[in-house]
């Protein structure tokens, strides 16, 4: 007997839809009938079709022209100069351009070429998937927005030596590579260099500057000495481009006349934050989606999942198994295929199918005891899901602007056992939100689970905000969420796992620890501001953190800073710049304009961020409760000793034997730029962000020509 054989009709079935959901809905390559399907060797499936206003395609932008007059042919957008090189369900990736910028050996500028890319009023963006990469050794990137002349991304490329670069590593030495937000349509590829290629002309005169899919560019020494740089990365670098119908969601186009989902198809809301849908054949269905009459039923009975004694029936979405003459039971229903009917022993048919009946009666009372107990646990369950905010929960999730791929729900008693039943020997710490603890999971993955004590309905909101807020970041100096649990009576978040303690704890007790060296802390601060300016600018829905502070800021084991703690951050629509809210945070970093008017903006987090970089400089804390007059605030006591030419008396005496004056100096201007009383006068984090980058890189260059490296 075939081992499919034993399985249900309804198990099988039910596995071949989660399959299809899972490997997703791939656009079937079928063109308009009476319309060319292929350009060479690239199937141009509709809604997009090939020749200008002819009907093959669903619209203007989706029209293609395919030049046969090149070997092998070109396929380009009619409407653009753009040139394609592939089509999917979701995507189509087109031709790569350039930024290039050489120099002389003295610096002069010999060739100079922009990229610049304008997709206004199309269907198209550009995709998450693609990568900001910069190839030079003594080059600044840059993304500009061009509607609004934003800076969006940017990364910086530097290397001493041709000795310092190594193949398919893109580090920031010799290559940089940086991710880009979604919605942009409309960008200029900018290429800066610090000191114009003079240091590094003898190996490298030229930096580049592109856009492409990450997962094919492979980084190679040998760039740096092939003339043909450009044109490979051009030729082997797609950009992947987004694509979707319309503005609106699929609410709203199913209610138009010209709603392109046909028959047996389900609607896809676009997640490019820019609006529009898209179409997918309905589990069970295949064919194009786009093309009337819609998806055919696909035939399950194809491939003969009944046993060899029952004979396939198709139905729609679905099949059946019947069995064949003289034999009986359905193997589909049983699990035990169909049987040879033994005319000649009926006392053994009845022996079978009283015990059979037996059998049921039992399987019967014991279905009924499961269904009465699991009710009873989803009940117990439900009670603590809204106890603990899960209404709550999916309220906020409803109203982003975009999709949320919400994190893993784990299970309580999951958690009980990684926690040793929450032993008090894996206690990390504890404060008024409750108490943190050490686990261990059953993959022997460590991780660090926030337990809350019994709720009241402040702490249910904090928690919600902080798991709404952390399902929509993704960046390397943010504490990772890893997963949920709202089925025990309190709620659980459950985190990466932390090892090296709090920023607060090395700067007031471990700072003349080996590795916090002044170019440690000029890293910690550039890392930090990277995240924030992430958390301000570049995620879905901008967001202020509101309570940024050392104790928030966790060291990694490799001593990279980790901003957590997002209980009272705040989601700030995308069309205001502000909002009003009840004062929250700590005292000694909170913004006195915050304080004063109860307006929050990004200007907030730069001020307790400025105070951060005061302690990181001082090794003073925020307060003072023993410290006498003026010298209780450190943000107060720093700017008057600022004014009064004593930056040099109140500096950590490690920041002060290890920096440069012009160092010390400028990250202490940056400091008072930070603390401006109005937040109309302080820098972005972004701003603050590009500042300590360069003064870090900077340092970094300096020590190396001190230890003797050859520039």
């Amino acid at each position: 007997m075939k081992i499919k054989s034993m399985l249900p009709e309804s198990i099988i079935f039910i596995f071949l839809s989660l399959s299809l959901s899972f490997a997703g809905h791939p656009l079937s390559n079928v063109a308009k009938p009476g319309c060319e399907a292929k350009c060479g060797d690239i199937s141009v499936p509709f809604p997009f079709g090939i020749g200008n206003n002819s009907g093959c395609s669903i619209g203007l932008w989706f029209d293609m022209n395919c030049d046969n007059s090149v070997t092998p042919p070109k396929l380009m957008i009619t409407s653009s100069s753009l040139e394609v090189v592939n089509i999917s369900d979701n995507e189509i990736q087109i031709k790569n351009s350039v930024s290039e910028v050489c120099y002389s050996k003295s610096g002069n500028i010999t060739r100079q070429n922009t990229a610049k890319f304008d997709l206004t009023g199309s269907p198209y963006s550009f995709s998450e998937y693609n990568r900001f990469t910069a190839v030079g050794c003594d080059d600044v990137a840059m993304i500009i927005n061009t509607n609004n002349m934003n800076l969006t991304s940017q990364c910086s490329s530097v290397c001493l030596h041709h000795d310092y670069l190594f193949d398919g590593y893109c580090t920031g030495i010799g290559c940089c590579q940086t991710l880009i937000p979604k919605c942009l349509k409309n960008i200029t590829l900018e290429l800066t260099s610090l000191k114009d290629h003079t240091k590094v002309w003898t190996f490298d005169a030229c930096g580049y500057a592109f856009l492409g899919n990450h997962e094919v560019f492979k980084f190679r020494v040998s760039d740096f000495s092939d003339e043909n740089f450009k044109n490979r990365t051009i030729q082997e670098v797609p950009i992947v481009l987004d694509w979707a119908f319309g503005g609106g969601n699929c609410q709203e186009a199913e209610k138009s006349a010209n709603f392109a989902c046909k028959e047996n198809s389900v609607c896809i809301d676009s997640n490019t934050g820019l609006g529009g849908y898209r179409c997918n054949s309905a589990a069970g269905y295949e064919g194009n989606p786009y093309l009337s009459p819609g998806c055919t039923d696909i035939n399950e009975c194809k491939d003969n999942p009944c046993d060899e004694n029952s004979i396939c029936s198709n139905t729609p979405r679905s099949f059946h198994c019947v069995c064949k003459k003289r034999y009986s039971s359905d193997g589909r229903k049983d699990g035990h295929g169909c049987i040879a009917v033994n005319s000649h022993f009926p006392l053994m048919k009845y022996s079978i199918g009283f015990s059979i009946g037996l059998l049921s009666i039992f399987i019967g009372i014991t279905w009924l005891y499961y269904v009465m107990k699991k009710r009873n646990l989803i009940k117990t369950r439900e009670k603590f899901f809204r106890q603990n905010g899960g209404l709550l929960l999916k309220q906020r999730i409803s109203s982003l602007e975009s999709g949320v791929e919400l994190c893993k729900i784990f299970h309580a008693k999951e958690l009980e056992m990684a926690t040793n039943n929450y032993s008090e020997d894996r206690i990390l710490g504890t404060g008024g939100y409750g108490t943190v603890y050490k686990g261990i999971l059953r993959d022997q993955r460590v991780v660090a689970i926030k337990k809350s004590r019994i709720m009241d309905q402040n702490q249910i909101e904090q928690y919600i905000n902080e798991l709404s807020i952390l399902t929509q970041v993704n960046h390397r100096n943010i504490v990772k969420l890893l997963g949920c649990c709202l089925e025990s009576e309190v709620p659980l978040l459950v985190y990466e796992y932390i090892s090296n303690g709090t920023l607060y704890h090395h700067i007031h007790h471990n700072g003349e620890a080996p590795w916090f060296s002044w170019s440690d802390r000029l890293r910690i601060a550039a890392e930090c501001t990277g995240a924030l300016s992430y958390l301000h600018s570049q995620a879905a829905t901008p967001i202020i953190h509101r309570d940024i502070k050392s104790q928030n800021i966790l060291m990694d084991e490799k001593y990279n800073a980790k901003i957590s703690d997002f209980g009272v951050s705040k989601l700030v629509p995308t069309d205001q710049t502000r909002v009003i809210t009840r004062v929250q945070g700590t005292f000694g970093y909170l913004d006195p304009e915050y304080m004063q008017t109860s307006r929050l903006t990004e200007k907030s987090d730069v001020y307790s961020f400025g105070v951060i970089l005061a302690e990181l400089m001082t090794g003073r804390k925020p307060i003072s409760s023993t410290a006498p007059g003026d010298e209780k605030s450190l943000s107060i006591f720093f700017l008057m000793s600022l004014e009064s030419n004593r930056l040099f008396q109140i500096l950590d005496p490690r920041v002060r034997r290890e920096g440069t004056l012009e160092q010390l100096q400028a990250v202490a201007e940056l400091i008072k730029s930070c603390l401006k009383l109005r937040g109309d006068d302080s820098p972005t984090m972004r701003e603050v962000a590009m500042k300590l980058e360069v003064l870090r890189k900077a340092r970094d260059l300096n020590t190396m020509q001190q230890r003797g490296v050859s520039l």
